[in-house]
């Protein structure tokens, strides 16, 4: 791995708050995830199951991890099952973990090759009466590929079908959200990296540059900062491209006077950063690009605010709506008549603002979370209020992500990287 190696005691810490709400004699399985083929011999690089690294660190393919807490043997509590290493795999596709390695990584003593799961679950499951199964639950999820995690249920369903079943997802999603000292760590290492992408890209884009240029400097400055590369597919979108929410082609020409939105993130150590920010081509924004700017900046300043403790995720979208509808109004692209005429499920500032406002983000960049629970003291969550006039050949959006605090305002995660209009203009004529 590129990253620095993580403490296992953040893993231990995981597992210990997993395991403190699993029900009596009970088995958890976790599996990585496939390496997805792509044709003939070529694949998709390798990217680690977020809930298998979550709870011990290990970052390679063909890994399981077994839970067993009420297990009446300690070497059975915690087991790691990883595909065997030797010299011709080393020289091949480079050094796996060995058994060492393993525990120095996660803190599970007992680590067997993968080729005796089956034997060793067939003994463990004569002492255990329920076994947690890990679906996928988030409520953005869309899935058509069947998951390694998907085959295991289902082998498991045929072969041990008088056990009781218990989700693993409820539980990941609460303790996901609220991130440890070591996690919000590398959070600020993900934001760091992507502040030094933004402030190259700053130096770089110029009338005629083309968007996927841009994203090529992002790209450099983030792979020599030791990450894997984006967190996410990055928006790179000048122009009348900004309102389409999720552009990605990032292949036009940016012009003078247009406006780019940069909406990319780094990840460090599979963790997320988010960013949004907008950039004038020729350095420096029009009276109107300004005036909405500063609008758009004014609502997520407001919003920010709002993150405390006790804040529930529905009626905070609510209060934002109406801080987004002053500023429309401000703006004259919206009227009070189309306000009072407005209909309650779709309010007249959603034509001009018609996403949300944050959501989680941690190891996945939309990251676990109960969205009807209460905000808590270390959740992280983005800030990403937008204003979009196609009539007007711009869209703006600015995202930061923020950390709640135990009492007061959240601590954002991105407060050096630029975001006044008057620094972002000093920079690029610097």
């Amino acid at each position: 791995m590129k990253y620095h190696q993580i403490d296992r005691n953040l893993f231990i810490k995981n597992r210990a708050k997993f395991t403190a709400q699993m029900k009596p004699n009970a088995v958890a399985v976790f599996n990585s995830n496939d390496i997805y083929p792509v044709s003939a011999d070529s694949t998709l690089p390798f990217a680690q199951h977020r809930d298998i690294f979550y709870l011990s660190g290990v970052d390679q393919e063909e890994s399981i991890l077994l839970l067993f807490p009420d297990a009446p043997y300690e070497h059975l509590r915690e087991i790691l099952f990883l595909k065997e290493t030797n010299e011709h795999i080393a020289i091949w596709e480079g050094e796996k973990l060995t058994k060492q390695k393993a525990f120095e990584v996660s803190g599970i003593k007992t680590v067997i090759w993968l080729q005796d799961f089956h034997k060793t679950l067939k003994e463990i499951m004569t002492y255990a009466d329920t076994i947690y199964i890990n679906t996928n639950e988030h409520y953005r999820a869309v899935i058509e590929t069947e998951t390694r995690e998907a085959r295991f249920i289902k082998w498991w369903k045929e072969n041990y079908p008088a056990h009781k079943v218990e989700k693993s997802n409820p539980i990941l999603q609460k303790i996901r959200s609220v991130k440890e000292p070591e996690e919000l760590a590398l959070i600020q290492e993900a934001c760091n990296i992507t502040e030094k992408g933004f402030r190259r890209v700053l130096n770089f884009v110029k009338p005629g540059v083309m968007e996927y240029e841009i994203e090529a400097e992002f790209s450099h400055e983030f792979l020599r900062n030791r990450s894997k590369g984006f967190a996410y597919t990055p928006i790179i979108a000048s122009g009348n491209n900004a309102n389409v929410l999720h552009y990605i082609e990032n292949n036009q020409q940016c012009k003078q006077g247009d406006l780019i939105l940069l909406d990319v993130g780094a990840e460090y150590a599979n963790y997320s950063s988010d960013m949004t920010r907008m950039i004038p081509v020729s350095g420096r924004f029009s009276d109107r690009q300004k005036e909405v700017y500063n609008a758009v900046l004014r609502v997520k300043n407001e919003a920010t605010n709002m993150l405390v403790p006790g804040t529930l995720w529905k009626e905070y979208h609510v209060e934002v709506g109406k801080i987004m509808t002053s500023e429309l109004l401000g703006l004259g692209l919206l009227d009070k008549a189309d306000v009072q005429n407005e209909n309650p499920d779709w309010p007249a500032y959603k034509k001009y603002f018609m996403h949300g406002t944050s959501h989680h983000m941690g190891l996945d960049t939309h990251d676990y979370g109960l969205l009807h629970l209460p905000m808590e003291p270390n959740m992280v969550f983005t800030v990403e209020p937008g204003i979009y006039i196609p009539e007007e050949g711009f869209g703006i959006r600015i995202e930061d992500d923020v950390v709640i605090q135990p009492t007061g305002a959240p601590f954002n995660l991105m407060k050096n990287i630029p975001i006044e209009v008057e620094e972002i203009e000093t920079i690029m004529n610097s």
